[in-house]
């Protein structure tokens, strides 16, 4: 089972970032994901698929003060 943000999630094993960040509605900047606690850098995020069994955080900047 893939986490996201520390939940259960019905990404399938397999899955891109690319395709993850856009099922999640993430915005086009502003944002940092790690696989198991390391961060991957954004140019590898279309030829990095998630493995099973694998934590992802997704870290959105948000505006605000």
């Amino acid at each position: 089972m893939i986490r996201v943000n520390g939940d259960p999630s019905d990404v399938a094993a397999g899955t891109t970032i690319v395709d993850l960040l856009a099922q999640l509605d993430a915005p086009d900047r502003g944002v940092a994901v790690a696989l198991d606690g390391e961060v991957v850098p954004r140019g590898q995020w279309a030829s990095t698929a998630i493995e099973d069994d694998v934590d992802v955080e997704v870290v959105m900047a948000v505006q605000g003060g």
